[in-house]
């Protein structure tokens, strides 16, 4: 039988092209990913096995990208554990009150787990949106007590603005440090106040460079409940769902993230186009012993548009 090849659209966000620049060492990666992200489209790229396990041994050649069809040099490998910027994205709404402990717990479960190099900020929302994390801006991971403090000054209360907890969260990703960057929403999916609405959130995180790991909490007759929404932001990001029934699993889902954030792959490449326009983007992952294999992330990308003479 012939090799199965496991293939996804995936993206990011593109930027001004920049030439093809050689094969980089896993030691220097990540140096070179944070002077140059701004410069190429980045791809988190996460492949598992039949089975779920994930697939961290795949060298460079055992990939292959295209964009709008067009196969691109892939100029920026790695396997490494590249740094993150992470921003948890938490409901504090009044229906959150007896869930509040879990989820402080399943957070710091995600903590422990992650690389010690990322950096974290923590915003809140319910009537309003607020930052949680000290002076409002990121904590590095290995900082676990300023983390759990953060987390422990939550006061679930009111009503529910989590399409407005998104936009504000997105909006810090861009100014984040890191060129890897992830949102993890733990919510119900309900939203009965903001200001933002629905579709410019779905527009805004399929604008991002980020991917999002939706948490979904909620009780069956609890009428602001929206699973697919949840669904939704994680498809179009290359991110996961996940609607744990109780503590047990939603602190699994929280350790399932962490550990799949750092057995990625990163990619990155010079954008072909800068059309404004939307990209697609194919991914094909050949392993030279036949693993069949999945392949996750992001479904398109929007180019950036040409720059123009003064």
């Amino acid at each position: 039988m012939g090799r199965r090849v496991g293939t996804i659209v995936l993206a990011a966000l593109a930027l001004p092209v920049v030439p093809a620049l050689p094969a980089l060492s896993p030691l220097h990666a990540f140096q070179d990913f944070h002077s140059l992200s701004s410069e190429l489209v980045v791809l988190p790229v996460v492949v598992t096995d039949k089975h779920g396990g994930f697939v961290t041994d795949l060298p460079k050649d055992a990939f292959a990208v295209y964009d709008n069809g067009r196969r691109v040099p892939i100029d920026v490998f790695t396997s490494d554990d590249t740094p993150v910027t992470v921003g948890l994205v938490i409901d504090a709404s009044g229906s959150m009150r007896s869930k509040i402990g879990e989820v402080i717990a399943a957070a710091m479960s995600f903590v422990r787990l992650s690389n010690p190099d990322d950096e974290l900020f923590a915003i809140r929302f319910n009537d309003d949106v607020q930052p949680v994390t000290r002076d409002g801006g990121t904590v590095s991971l290995d900082d676990a007590g300023e983390i759990r403090h953060a987390l422990l000054s939550i006061r679930p209360d009111g009503r529910t603005a989590l399409y407005d907890g998104l936009i504000e969260a997105l909006d810090r990703l861009d100014r984040a440090t890191r060129p890897r960057k992830v949102l993890i929403l733990i919510s119900d999916g309900g939203d009965n106040v903001s200001k933002a609405t629905r579709d410019a959130v779905l527009a805004r995180a399929r604008r991002s460079n980020a991917s999002i790991y939706a948490v979904g909490l909620f009780d069956s007759a609890d009428p602001d409940r929206n699973p697919r929404l949840l669904k939704q932001l994680a498809r179009e990001t290359g991110g996961e769902r996940f609607l744990p029934a109780s503590a047990g699993p939603m602190l699994a889902a929280c350790e399932r993230i962490a550990r799949e954030i750092r057995a990625g792959y990163t990619l990155g490449y010079a954008p072909p186009d800068r059309d404004g326009a939307f990209h697609r983007v194919r991914v094909e992952v050949k392993p030279g012993d036949g693993r069949q294999v999945e392949v996750r992330t992001r479904p398109g990308y929007f180019a950036g548009g040409r720059a123009t003479q003064p």
